[in-house]
């Protein structure tokens, strides 16, 4: 039986993500979305709030994406609020948009600093061990490459603050 160092069979798994990262890599962040269908909720409100055309524009956009989960976690009064009014529901979404391509190393050395959103409002970043968090939101699967950003996915709908 022939013995492969850890480093081969770590080059062997990087080789076969590679298409798949390239093929990521061929749609927008819309597109990039959808295809996961598990954005469901997102991508409706992506809709609502007119800001699909923006989204698959040249960017690069750094997207916060709340999974399916994370909009059922919402208070049913709250989503229903959010879709009733386009506004809100924009500025919402503008909230976990960042200008820019940061990825979760990017992110990683901004640690206890905010990043501005697209919405105006700064999101905290922090890292406690390897996890990175934004806002209230966990990071729960980052550096969802398209070709114009970069997705990551929160556990956590973020609202913007008052002001």
């Amino acid at each position: 039986m022939r013995k492969y160092s850890l480093s081969v069979v770590s080059s062997a798994v990087v080789a076969m993500a590679a298409p798949a990262i390239g093929q990521a890599q061929d749609k927008d962040i819309v597109e990039t979305a959808l295809a996961a269908g598990t954005f469901k909720t997102f991508t409706r409100a992506l809709t609502d709030a007119g800001l699909v055309e923006t989204l698959k524009g040249p960017g690069p956009f750094t997207v916060l994406v709340p999974s399916d989960e994370a909009f059922a976690a919402l208070p049913k009064a709250t989503l229903d609020a959010l879709f009733k009014n386009k506004s809100a529901l924009r500025n919402m979404l503008l909230y976990h948009v960042i200008a820019g391509r940061l990825t979760a190393d990017d992110f990683s050395h901004l640690n206890g600093k905010g990043r501005k959103t697209v919405e105006g409002s700064d999101a905290r970043i922090g890292m406690s061990g390897t996890q990175l968090t934004i806002g209230t939101a966990n990071v729960v699967k980052a550096d969802i490459m398209a070709k114009n950003g970069v997705i990551h996915i929160i556990d956590t709908v973020l609202i913007p603050p008052v002001r």
